[in-house]
């Protein structure tokens, strides 16, 4: 007979939780954006982590990089296209143990294109009990994309030369996960 393995279920807390991106402007500097609307879930194996699995979904409609109107333009069918493709998502389909960290493989789905992505999850925290009695974990992972490889192809000249909008974007994701009641 066959041990069962440890499992526990930690679900996203949005209202602690961000996803990030960053992008070359003009060629000469960053324009940062966040998404708010994050949530997911962690399946997670307590006796190999490896064995987990993580699934997340952004509302695309949240995207905020302090600039009304360039937020407008990232929502419109130029970029996002929010009204059609509402949720960016995530699905692991592999992880690895990389140093302190993890490598964890996945398809990140944005503007309706599903490509494979490696998140690498550069921190995890212990888990800890909040004020309120929910036991938490924190992790954060980076990944960089190629936004033409999600068909977010929208781009302008310059007149200097180069273009309007970088084509890699740095994706940063800080999240705060409560476990679930088993």
């Amino acid at each position: 007979m066959t041990p069962t393995t440890a499992t526990s279920t930690w679900n996203i807390d949005p209202a602690h939780s961000a996803a990030e991106f960053k992008v070359k402007h003009m060629m000469i500097s960053n324009v940062r954006g966040k998404f708010s609307g994050i949530s997911g879930v962690l399946h997670r194996f307590e006796a190999d982590h490896t064995q987990s699995t993580l699934e997340v979904s952004i509302d695309a409609s949240t995207v905020n990089t302090q600039d009304a109107q360039r937020d407008g333009h990232l929502k419109s069918p130029d970029f996002l296209h929010v009204e059609k493709f509402p949720a960016m998502t995530f699905k692991s389909t592999r992880i690895e143990k990389k140093g302190d960290g993890f490598s964890v493989t996945g398809d990140l789905t944005i503007h309706g294109v599903t490509k494979p992505v490696v998140l690498t999850v550069e921190e995890v925290s212990e888990p800890a009990k909040d004020p309120w009695g929910n036991t938490r974990i924190g992790l954060t992972a980076t990944a960089k994309i190629n936004r033409k490889d999600f068909g977010l192809t929208w781009n302008t000249t310059l007149e200097a030369g180069g273009v309007l909008v970088g084509e890699e974007v740095t994706i940063t994701l800080d999240v705060e996960l409560i476990k679930a009641a088993q």
